[in-house]
């Protein structure tokens, strides 16, 4: 290689490896990445005319804030108070929000714009909550103040995120579950909160926790709270008390109706049913072979016809005996079903049977017949003799094996092929359960002595599992030693209803009947029970706390 050529190599080969550093070299002035996330909201850093100005004339209003944010749902977010004919228009400019006042202002007033939770940052979306810019249209701000605290009545713990709203008596009647109010608040993670800048007035009291942002209360899923008596409102106020709770509606109506995939017809309703019954009217052959099966909460129902010949069936529903409502369904006469015979067990989720209780094999459709024959069971692989029978209850959808099962023993329930034949015709395929019987370990006993402040009222006392759900409900009257006896180890809670109407139930408050709902006292403490130890305690039910 001759020398010209040589310096012509290496001259390339340098500026490949200066070209390299250079775009790595960039490549390294990254933003540097990863360290701590962002959790707080935009900043104010100033508001032109100031916050809290009195003889407020502008025409537009300019917040400027510390970093890049956006607006969520403004138009539900964000309100005026008064509310203005022409609604303001709201603008985003670079840190900046503009607010444009479309409308003359009336004289001699103050005006709050509330931004709720409309204002939070580009990145993570902060929440700027609760934010308000206030005004005078005079020489006086309005600087009242009403705070107090939010729970929830069932769990009695306070509610995060609630909001609170307040209309004066004109509006209550008017805005109320129909439109969004102009005065409300969130509350903090302790459940408090606080609105001010009001004036004095009569108002009318709420807090919402609801599903859809949208600050009015029109659905039955969501939970309430109300004062039963209007405020006066003519000085501070922190010691404000609402209880949100789940109205039961007055009025039954549907929240589902359809065929399911194997033909039977279901129902859900909008509130548990009191003795419901329900007959088919069309067509009129039909109802003397129905099989209905309600849940036990009384809210869903499944209603199955042996006789599917039919494409459109009519039904009337009662409570109590008297007529609740009427509702059809459609389907094709020559529309065919799916269905698959299933079985289930009372078995725990170690597939344990508790020691001395029957099997229990449940279908997910009404069973016509069953072949004893096709049924085996086996105890440490060896075959052995059992009883079985059709239960009565449970829509014919509950066989009951009776056999002395013994503990350390390895059991097997076998459903051969055609075992099964439900109310249709169809028959079940070859199915195999194995389980055992629960150790006496596993069980624990607990005594709790309940002392009652008044003993002339009524008190429902529920013990409640991990999962927040009740195992027993006694109703008492007096100081009363409750026994719970062979029940599962694990962690227990206590709840007390007190039961004004004497009705063994809790019972949902009512805003049309100006009714709050029955009060619940939650046990502070958690039982943690452990094998082979009986806990006994001693508990002191405290007097009711009446919400005004």
């Amino acid at each position: 290689m001759t020398s010209n050529k040589k310096r012509l190599f290496s001259t390339q080969i340098f500026l490949f490896a200066l070209l390299t550093l250079l775009v790595y070299g960039c490549a390294v002035q990254q933003r540097p990445q990863g360290g701590p996330k962002d959790v707080d909201p935009p900043k104010l850093l100033k508001a032109t005319p100031a916050n809290l100005t009195h003889n407020f004339n502008a025409k537009e209003i300019r917040l400027d804030f510390d970093e890049y944010f956006k607006l969520n749902n403004q138009y539900q977010e964000v309100t005026m108070f008064p509310v203005p004919e022409k609604i303001p228009e709201y603008k985003i400019r670079s840190k900046s929000l503009i607010i444009d006042l479309k409308d003359t202002l009336q004289k001699n007033t103050t005006y709050v714009i509330n931004f709720g939770k409309a204002i939070g940052d580009v990145n993570e979306n902060n929440i700027l909550k609760n934010f308000t810019y206030v005004f005078s249209t005079g020489n006086h701000i309005d600087s009242l103040s009403m705070a107090g605290n939010v729970t929830n009545n069932e769990t009695q713990k306070p509610e995060k995120d609630a909001t609170v709203m307040i209309f004066t008596l004109k509006q209550d009647s008017l805005l109320f579950g129909k439109k969004k109010p102009s005065i409300y608040t969130s509350t903090d993670s302790s459940g408090n909160f606080k609105i001010s800048n009001l004036k004095e007035g009569v108002y009318k009291i709420y807090a919402l926790k609801e599903k859809a942002p949208d600050k009015v209360y029109n659905s039955d899923d969501e939970l309430i709270a109300f004062s039963t008596h209007v405020i006066n409102f003519t000085h501070d106020t922190s010691t404000i008390a609402l209880k949100l709770f789940k109205q039961t509606p007055t009025k039954m109506r549907f929240v589902e109706k359809q065929f399911q995939n194997d033909g039977s017809m279901r129902f859900i309703f909008n509130r548990p049913l009191i003795k419901p019954t329900v007959k088919i009217v069309y067509p009129d052959n039909l109802d003397g072979q129905k099989i209905v099966d309600f849940s036990k909460t009384k809210d869903t129902v499944s209603i199955y016809s042996p006789n599917m010949n039919f494409d459109s069936v009519r039904f009337a529903f009662f409570e109590n005996g008297k007529p609740a409502d009427t509702t059809y369904l459609r389907k094709g006469l020559k529309e065919t079903f799916t269905r698959t015979i299933s079985a289930r067990y009372n078995l725990n989720n170690l597939s344990e049977l508790r020691p001395g209780a029957d099997l229990k094999l449940y279908t997910n459709i009404p069973i016509d017949s069953f072949e004893p024959g096709s049924v085996s069971l086996k105890e440490d692989s060896n075959l052995v003799k059992f009883t079985m029978t059709k239960d009565t209850g449970v829509a014919g959808k509950s066989l009951n094996i009776k056999y002395p099962f013994k503990q350390k023993a390895a059991y097997q329930i076998i459903l051969e092929a055609n075992a099964l034949t439900d109310i249709y015709g169809d028959k079940n395929k070859r199915q195999l359960k194995k389980f055992t019987i629960a150790k006496p370990e596993s069980f624990t006993n607990l005594a709790l002595t309940i002392n009652v402040p008044e003993p002339t009222k009524s008190y429902v006392v529920e013990l409640l599992n991990e999962q927040g759900n009740p195992i027993r409900s006694d109703v008492i009257t007096k100081k009363t030693v409750l026994n719970y006896r062979n029940i599962y180890v694990g962690k227990f809670s206590l709840r007390v209803i007190y039961d004004d109407n004497k009705n063994g139930k809790w019972d949902s408050g009512s805003i049309k009947e100006n009714r709050q709902p029955e009060n619940i006292w939650v046990y502070d403490k958690t039982f943690i029970l452990r094998p082979n130890w009986d806990t006994e305690e001693t508990i002191d039910v405290p007097r009711e706390i009446v919400t005004p």
